[in-house]
C-alpha cells in the first residue's frame, strides 16, 4: 500500500540549523507486515510534533526507533546528525504514567537521577556534586522538590509523572520523546505535564515528539502533526491534516472531523471515535 504523504507545498518550520530528528525513506516491518514505510521527516529544534493514530499504527514503534531500541527495516534515522543509540544523553523520554509498587525502595530523587546514569554503572566521585545539583534543579523545575525524598510508589499518579518529566529533562536533552505521557492523568495533571514540556521546548529549543491518542490537551502547542494509520501517513500543520477528507483517505472509510469551540472531535462512520476527544483543552 503506497503511503499517503504530505503535499510538497505544505509549510513547515524553517530549519535554520541541523534538524533535531531526521528520517529518510524510513520503514519498519514485522515479518510480512509493513508497519510504515517511506517516511521522510525533519523535526526542527524547538518544534512540537504530535504523533497521532489508532492502536497498532506504529507510534510507540517510532519512539523505540528514535531511542535506539529498534532498528529500521529500511531507510535512515538521525538524532542531531547521529545514529540513535540506547541511553543517549541528547534524548529525554517521558513514558506513559504507570502505577509503581508502593513498597518500591526508590525515592523521588533516585528516580530522577536515573535520567543521568540509569544506563551505566557507577558515578565518579568528581561527578557526585554536579549530579546532586542537576537532580535538584530538575526537581525544582517540575515542582517536585517537596517529595524528593518520598517513596515514589506512595506518590500520586500526577506526582510520579512530574518526576518522570524531571528524569527526562535532567540530562539537558536536545530531543524530548513523549509516549502517551497524559494517559490516566486527570485534567489538572494533564495541564501540568503539558506546561512543563512546552516550557522546556520554548526556553531550551528542545524538539518535542509527542505521541498521543488525544490531541486536544496539546492542540495549542502543536506545530505539525504526523498521523499514522494502517501503514499510511500524513504530515503537516494541524489544520491541513485534521480534516474529514484527509482522515477519510487515511482510514479508508468516512471520518468526520468537527471543531467544537476549541476542541477537535474525530468520529468514524461507525460512530466510534478514532481519536479520543477528552473534556477540554489544556
Amino acid at each position: 500500500m503506497k503511503p499517503v504523504t504530505a503535499e510538497p507545498t505544505v509549510a513547515r518550520p524553517p530549519l535554520t540549523r541541523q534538524a533535531a530528528v531526521s528520517l529518510r525513506d524510513a520503514g519498519v516491518r514485522f515479518g510480512e507486515r509493513a508497519l510504515w514505510a517511506g517516511l521522510d521527516l525533519d523535526v526542527a529544534p524547538g518544534e512540537f510534533l504530535a504523533v497521532l493514530g489508532p492502536n497498532g499504527s506504529g507510534k510507540t514503534t517510532l519512539m523505540r526507533v528514535l531511542l535506539g531500541l529498534l532498528p529500521l527495516s529500511a531507510g535512515e534515522v538521525r538524532i542531531g546528525g547521529h545514529v540513535p543509540r540506547r541511553g543517549s544523553p541528547s534524548i529525554g523520554y517521558v513514558p506513559q504514567q504507570k502505577a509503581l509498587d508502593p513498597d518500591l525502595p526508590l525515592r523521588g530523587r533516585d528516580l530522577v537521577g536515573l535520567g543521568l546514569d540509569g544506563h551505566r554503572l557507577g558515578v565518579g566521585l568528581r561527578g557526585r556534586r554536579e549530579r546532586r545539583e542537576r537532580v535538584d534543579a530538575a526537581l525544582a523545575a517540575v515542582g517536585g522538590a517537596a517529595y524528593a525524598h518520598a517513596p515514589v510508589g506512595r506518590l500520586s499518579g500526577g506526582e510520579q509523572q512530574r518526576l518522570r518529566v524531571a528524569q527526562a529533562l535532567v540530562g539537558d536533552p536536545d530531543v524530548l520523546l513523549c509516549d502517551e505521557p497524559l494517559l490516566s492523568l486527570d485534567l489538572s495533571h494533564q495541564r501540568t505535564v503539558t506546561r512543563l514540556i512546552d516550557e522546556r521546548r520554548r526556553v531550551h529549543d528542545t524538539a518535542v515528539l509527542f505521541v498521543t491518542h488525544e490531541i486536544n490537551p496539546v492542540l495549542p502547542l502543536v506545530d505539525r502533526v504526523l498521523y499514522l494509520v494502517n501503514g499510511r501517513f500524513r504530515i503537516g500543520p494541524t489544520e491541513d491534516v485534521m480534516t474529514s477528507s484527509v482522515l477519510s483517505e487515511l482510514y479508508g472509510t468516512e471520518v468526520d472531523v468537527l471543531r467544537v469551540r476549541d476542541r477537535l472531535v474525530v468520529v468514524g462512520a461507525d460512530g466510534r471515535d478514532h481519536c479520543h476527544t477528552g473534556d477540554e483543552t489544556a
